[in-house]
């Protein structure tokens, strides 16, 4: 049994697929335990991350545990996890975990979360990532409006993975000790600048879109409204001033899956739908 939490998140809902397909038995952990849209087979139940004792009895009979960070529970559930029988823990964390600037309030929490699952007695897989292709998904509205699109740091090159390439990692990493007690550096196969992933998105829906890059002053105003200062400041530390470099491609995913990652085209291909 597996217990996967953020079970109808990107990676999560991935991941609980890749499990399903590959014969294993999946429980799929979200606040409300919603089943809708859950493979064939999987169970689902509901936790919240930040309450343990709601997420306790999930734990029982499971082997793995896909975790997702900076929830105030986390520690007690890593314990609770030790004491159920639970053998192996897979973390998503991000590529800033790797600064270990406990300052930026991005890379702190994740840094925190590492930390704890280190220190938790169970083999563990930290899977530092880059920028989620996925994040395209918040320029629907824009595109659904109009060829023109707005876009934070334009200058910024990142390397931005799939979710489905992270749920693959995550399942090699749940079913083998091959990659315990490793932070593994994930990767998308290209370094691509917003623009190009606006050109990209407008060829797989067959329109012509335009990237228009959004000032430091329009970007910070629009990131306020939507999340707190201290993740902003953390976003323009690795964006703007440099402090995190997502721009570099690394074999991480093709090196424990077998097979290399998916491209930007290949995404916006599979979720076209969703921006028409």
């Amino acid at each position: 049994m597996f217990l996967v939490t953020g079970a109808t998140g990107n990676v999560g809902a991935e991941l609980v697929r890749a499990l399903a397909e590959s014969g294993e038995r999946v429980r799929a952990l979200s606040r409300a335990g919603r089943s809708e849209g859950l493979p064939a087979g999987v169970t689902a139940v509901a936790g919240d991350l930040d309450r343990p004792e709601s997420v306790r009895p999930a734990l029982d009979g499971v082997r793995g545990l896909f975790l997702m960070p900076g929830y105030g529970g986390q520690r007690q559930i890593l314990a609770d996890a030790r004491d159920a029988g639970v053998e192996r823990v897979v973390l998503l964390s991000g590529r800033s975990a790797g600064t270990g600037d406990r300052g930026n309030a991005v890379a702190g929490y994740l840094i925190d979360a590492e930390d704890a699952v280190r220190a938790s007695g169970l083999r563990w897989t930290s899977l530092r990532c880059t920028s989620f292709m996925s994040n395209a998904l918040r320029l629907a509205d824009q595109i659904d409006k109009g060829d023109v699109v707005r876009v934070p740091f334009p200058d910024a090159r990142t390397a931005d993975i799939d979710p489905y390439d992270i749920a693959q990692v995550a399942l090699c990493a749940l079913r083998s000790d091959d990659w315990a007690d490793q932070a593994l550096e994930l990767t998308g196969p290209q370094a691509l600048l917003p623009a190009d992933r606006v050109r990209i998105l407008g060829e797989a829906l067959g329109r012509d879109l335009r990237a228009v890059g959004l000032t430091h002053e329009e970007t910070r105003a629009e990131l306020e409204a939507s999340m707190p200062k201290p993740y902003v400041d953390a976003f323009f530390a690795f964006f703007v001033e440099g402090t995190l470099d997502e721009s570099e491609v690394l074999p991480t995913v093709e090196q424990v899956t077998g097979r290399a990652p998916r491209t930007f085209d290949q995404w916006a291909r599979v979720h076209a739908a969703a921006f028409s």
